[in-house]
């Protein structure tokens, strides 16, 4: 059997991994000059976090690194474990590069080693819905090849979609130009974004008013929902619960048996974001373009 491997900024909860012995590696940010790893809540509460960002504060944030990777692979390779490592989008961070660096390094000690890396091309729990299903293939039983091709064959069909509340900090991260985040500012205007087929994030559109942005959310979810009604819609939110479940009610209004949960966007992600983010996750039928 193969071990399943993701990391940090799969935003799912902590348990969630635990019970189903998924292992994952940390991201760092930097809050108000301190360096932290990002566990994934472990050590630094997401509600002070939450609050911090929400006053203004500006965090950042630094990839897993080639060493780091080498320290998290290696015990397997010298066990003989193979692992699938369940990876955050190559088209937001250098921590795929990293990893395929790593690999190769283990490789060298350990010839024999099967590390396998699946880059889903998602953020948040877009990250997190794929490492959902790689242990649903595990599971029912599918081999570490047949995980991977499914991966290869399926992970475009992820629909994601996001919104925030303020464009300062899309713009602090290089995500929007100044003057599109004092433009969407001045008119009140709130970004439909989504992530494209190399695992960059895009701006699909916009709409006026935080209350229009997140019925447009939960327009996505209905609209990929029927390639598998019972499937989870996760919700994520940086710190706007209420935002959160407006979307989670205004879908269940519409879909009564739909399996929706509101979750947190970590601290890896929202240090990008800002307070206020919203973002929806589901399978859909067809692959984005």
């Amino acid at each position: 059997m193969y071990q399943l491997l993701t990391d940090s900024a799969c935003d799912l909860p902590r348990q969630t991994l635990a019970d189903a012995n998924v292992n994952f590696v940390s991201f760092h940010f930097n809050v108000e000059g301190q360096d932290l790893t990002d566990d994934m809540g472990g050590s630094y509460e997401l509600k002070d976090f939450f609050a911090k960002i929400k006053n203004g504060v500006m965090p950042s944030t630094s990839a897993i690194n080639v060493g780091e990777y080498v320290d998290f692979f290696t015990p397997y390779a010298k066990a003989g474990t193979p692992v699938a490592y369940i990876a955050f989008s190559s088209g937001l961070s250098s921590s795929f590069e990293a990893a395929t660096e790593a690999k190769a390094m283990v490789l060298e000690k350990y010839p024999e080693a099967q590390i396998a890396l699946v880059d889903t091309l998602a953020a948040s729990e877009g990250e997190g819905r794929m490492v959902l299903e790689a242990i649903r293939l595990q599971k029912e039983g599918k081999t570490l090849a047949e995980l991977v091709a499914w991966f290869e064959e399926n992970r475009l069909r992820l629909q994601e979609w996001f919104t925030v509340d303020s464009l300062d900090y899309l713009y602090h991260g290089g995500r929007v130009s100044r003057t599109s985040a004092a433009l969407g500012t001045l008119l009140n205007i709130k970004p439909i974004m989504d992530v494209d087929t190399l695992g960059r994030l895009r701006v699909d559109g916009k709409v006026r008013a935080r209350k229009r942005s997140l019925t447009t959310l939960g327009d996505k979810m209905l609209a990929a929902l029927p390639s598998d009604p019972q499937q989870p819609i996760l919700i994520a939110t940086s710190g706007d619960y209420e935002a959160a479940n407006q979307v989670r009610d205004y879908i269940l209004a519409k879909a009564p048996a739909a399996n929706v949960t509101v979750g947190d966007i970590g601290l890896t992600i929202a240090s990008h974001t800002g307070f206020g983010c919203v973002a929806a996750f589901v399978m859909g039928t067809d692959k984005r373009q």
